[in-house]
């Protein structure tokens, strides 16, 4: 079965930089887009940042843009989330996930996605 595991999470200050992995198994990983999205406590799931399938097209949240670089290795089957300049509302747990299709109409949307990982806790501290 598809497995997606996470790792790289922890605590850091205010302005750090923290690296997010996922290690995929179990699926043509190269054929599917990635995702990263992130849940805080008492909020919804919300998303972070997405990339095809190929690489070649990345997509993030507004609060992600500038700070937060999205990137895949397909010879790995891995994907990983560079998380810079990072701030107190970053605080969530973080979840990758592997879309549903190879080209999904919205990659911003959890529904286009087919399997999750368990989660990774990144905590912010001001």
């Amino acid at each position: 079965q598809v497995q997606l595991v996470e790792s790289g999470g922890g605590l850091v200050q205010a302005g750090g930089s923290l690296r997010l992995s996922c290690a995929a198994s179990g699926r043509t990983f190269s054929s599917y887009g990635m995702g990263w999205f992130r849940q805080a406590p008492g909020k919804e799931r919300e998303f972070v940042a997405a990339i095809k399938w190929s690489g070649s097209n990345t997509y993030y949240t507004d609060s992600a843009k500038g700070r937060f670089t999205i990137s895949r290795d397909n010879t790995k089957n891995t994907v990983s989330l560079q998380m810079n300049s990072l701030k107190p509302e970053d605080t969530a747990v973080y979840y990758c996930a592997t879309t549903r299709y190879r080209n999904p109409y919205d990659y911003t949307a959890s529904t286009e996605y087919a399997y999750w990982g368990q989660g990774t806790q990144v905590t912010v501290s001001s």
